[in-house]
């Protein structure tokens, strides 16, 4: 695929985020776009908010689980930027310009020190990490009906939409990351359960394949960074009003409501 063509596709990826609308997946008409293709189109769009004044804050992990995996026919996750624009605390009224939500609760890893790979193990995520926190990750997609491919999701910056951390940190140390269990809650009904093991058997193995990932790219995990480190479940759709709440045992927990007529007129279907 030529440079042209790329900032194509990166235009109009950018331009339905702004407007609120989708656009028919790109694979539709490149059905044979690579990961390499994807990530420079996603790679066009962050350098451009960039530019616009946004602040990278971190990054977030995508296709943690097998399932996911098998179903998208990829054996490895994917990863997408994360701005300063697109985070909440808890107990915000989120009122992030959004499109097709959903929520998906995670456990967010706060680094201490920098992360560079390409050798990172899950034993020098721990050491590098200053805390963990539950975060709740809205995700959401410029492609029509959620009618994605790898190269969809990736290109689109791994489906981000934006995303909520909890306000009570702790110590990688004094939790065990993949027995924590999670409890999900919209409008204090039950919707998901699941553990830390879900994703990849430990969340820092995810974190681990992200600063590889990433130094085989050319950048690094840095200190203060943010890490989403993938869904402890199934993502959940959201629709505006609804009060989001997400209980990780002694981690902590994280809520949100989501602001009305903050959604484009497309995702009430």
């Amino acid at each position: 695929m030529s440079v042209f063509q790329m900032e194509d596709l990166a235009a109009e990826l950018f331009a339905a985020e702004r407007a609120l609308r989708t656009i028919p997946p790109l694979t539709e008409r490149y059905p044979d776009m690579s990961m390499e293709v994807a990530y420079q189109i996603q790679l066009l769009n962050a350098h451009k908010k960039q530019q616009a004044g946004d602040r990278v804050v971190g990054h977030k992990i995508g296709l943690t689980s097998k399932p996911m995996q098998r179903m998208l026919g990829v054996n490895e996750p994917d990863f997408g930027h994360l701005f300063a624009s697109m985070q909440y605390r808890s107990r915000d009224i989120v009122d992030f310009p959004l499109i097709q939500p959903k929520v998906e609760p995670e456990l967010a890893f706060v680094l201490a020190e920098d992360l560079p790979g390409p050798h990172v193990d899950a034993d020098a995520v721990l050491r590098a990490t200053r805390a963990v926190v539950p975060a709740l990750e809205v995700i959401d997609s410029r492609i029509a009906d959620w009618k994605i491919r790898l190269a969809d999701t990736i290109a689109d910056n791994a489906s981000a939409g934006c995303f909520v951390l909890g306000d009570e940190p702790t110590p990688v140390g004094d939790a065990n990351l993949t027995t924590c269990g999670a409890v999900l809650k919209v409008n204090g009904e039950v919707v998901e359960t699941g553990a830390g093991a879900a994703v990849m058997g430990h969340p820092a193995i995810a974190v681990a394949w992200l600063a590889n990932k990433l130094s085989s790219l050319g950048t690094t995990l840095r200190a203060g960074d943010i890490v989403l480190s993938g869904a402890v479940s199934a993502a959940v759709p959201v629709r505006s009003g609804d009060h989001v709440a997400l209980s990780f045992g002694r981690l902590g927990r994280v809520e949100f409501t989501l602001a009305k007529a903050n959604l484009s007129e497309s995702s009430w279907g």
